[in-house]
């Protein structure tokens, strides 16, 4: 019976150890604000974390999410909710590095044990120059109508012209 138990502790700590080393991708925490005061477990909470694009060098994005509490969220088995709010602008100069499609996905996170995924994806409207960013939630049995979209007119940084989203959008 030892053995099973050291066996399923040196598992659990070879799939953390994997995930920390993949972390590199993961948002930067901002901050956690408490909504619901939990005895003995977490509290509920209102998470606020940052990203950049990875493809727009010079636009960031700011979400907030709710994160459950309780012995679920302890444990990491709490199906969270679809709520997620978003905020994309311009921080710098703004390089475009490749193409991307319409509706690209930019981010994608993990908010259920199986099926569920919060997903940031990013568009161009070309006639204004603006990227446009949507956050939503999807459910593998039921989908969810809940999402944000932020848009980011690309503007002169410095004495550097901006590049033409239409320019970078395949078909």
């Amino acid at each position: 019976m030892r053995f099973l138990n050291a066996a399923a502790f040196a598992l659990a700590a070879c799939v953390l150890g994997a995930g920390t080393a993949l972390s590199a991708d993961e948002p930067d925490l901002i901050f956690k604000k408490s909504t619901v005061w939990k005895f003995l477990t977490p509290d509920h909470k209102l998470a606020t974390y940052a990203i950049d694009d990875p493809l727009v060098e010079g636009v960031s994005c700011h979400f907030t999410v709710p994160e459950k509490g309780g012995v679920s969220g302890w444990l990491g088995v709490a199906e969270e909710v679809s709520d997620v709010s978003l905020a994309c602008r311009q921080v710098g100069p703004v390089t475009i590095k490749e193409e991307f499609e319409q509706g690209e996905e930019m981010f994608r996170q993990r908010r259920s044990l199986v099926f569920k995924k919060m997903r940031i994806v990013r568009g161009c409207d070309a006639k204004r120059n603006v990227l446009v960013y949507l956050v939503y939630s999807d459910k593998l049995i039921e989908g969810s109508p809940k999402n944000s979209t932020s848009t980011v007119p690309l503007m002169p940084w410095g004495d550097k012209e901006p590049p033409k989203c239409g320019d970078y959008v395949t078909d």
